[in-house]
């Protein structure tokens, strides 16, 4: 996950502190799908971009969900959702901010293994 653009990632004891959650309810919200972590230097980290205003974002869990059923891993999901996609001009979690959620999942969609 070292490759990718920029991206400030939040550790568990981060997202407890910023979300004011226990560990084990931040673990739920991963397990849910509610956001998606990435194991970096042997630590469970989320990009910071997946948290707003204080919470996951919203759009974030459905769109996993697509991503999930068109046969990414969650290692695929992350480096795409954070990557620049050609078909949207930027990274789907930049289109995601931006309120292009349909148009997200439909790339995504089209994208399927």
């Amino acid at each position: 996950m070292t490759d990718l653009p920029e991206v400030t990632w939040l550790t568990i004891p981060d997202l407890t502190e910023l979300l004011g959650l226990k560990v084990s309810q931040v673990r739920r919200l991963i397990e849910d799908r509610s956001l998606l972590a990435s194991r970096i230097d042997g630590v469970w980290k989320v990009p910071e971009l997946f948290i707003v205003d204080g919470e996951p974002m919203h759009e974030l869990r459905g769109t996993l969900v697509v991503l999930a059923d068109s046969g990414f891993s969650d290692e695929e999901a992350m480096r795409w959702l954070l990557s620049e996609e050609g078909s949207l001009g930027v990274s789907p979690i930049a289109a995601l901010l931006a309120g292009r959620k349909a148009e997200v999942r439909r790339v995504a969609q089209a994208l399927g293994f």
